[in-house]
């Protein structure tokens, strides 16, 4: 189902808002997962600012319900951009009172398209912030929502101004890996 209806602002064209099929289930198996292995001291962590690592590796042995997620993710991905043979990685944006999400990019390497999915947003836990075309457009985001956009799109987070903490998972995609034989 399509939010462009439903967004505050106009977004530009290439932002594509999608709420996942399996909302409740997911945003609810993702989360007790998260909270289960978040301090496992063998996960893997980057981006380590002000304190806090905004990339937390979990992986389908931890949540198997990821595999889902990015099923999900990978269908939509491939409507958007008419090819079919896409993979996907991800990581946990876990954000606490007070956190912000600098301004970034996510065209590091070979990625196609870009994706954010919300799992746990409490009211005033930040906005998303994509700047295209010049200008800051900010999205209110929502559990079970996707959004969609082109890696070389500069975006942030707004500061969680809850008392509550938040969690979301970024997601790149890319031409699937193909073995040679």
């Amino acid at each position: 189902m399509s939010l462009h209806d439903a967004a505050s602002t106009d977004l530009p064209a290439n932002v594509h808002l999608v709420f996942s099929r399996r909302a409740d289930m997911l945003t609810t198996a993702l989360l007790r997962g998260f909270m289960s292995h978040r301090k496992n001291t063998d996960i893997r962590r980057t981006h380590l600012f002000n304190g806090r690592y905004e990339n937390i590796y979990l992986t389908s042995e931890h949540i198997p319900q990821i595999t889902d997620l990015l099923d999900q993710a990978c269908d939509h991905a491939s409507r958007i951009l008419g090819i079919d043979d896409l993979q996907a990685g991800c990581w946990f944006n876990h954000m606490p009172p007070g956190a912000v999400t600098t301004p970034h990019s996510h065209d590091d390497d070979d990625e196609l398209l870009s994706a954010v999915f919300y799992v746990s947003v409490p009211p005033d836990s930040g906005q998303l912030i994509i700047h295209a075309d010049n200008n800051p457009y900010s999205i209110t985001p929502q559990q079970g929502l996707f959004v969609f956009f082109a890696p070389d799109v500069v975006h942030e987070v707004s500061e969680n101004a809850s008392a509550t903490d938040r969690l979301s998972i970024g997601i790149n995609f890319g031409r699937r890996q193909r073995a040679d034989f």
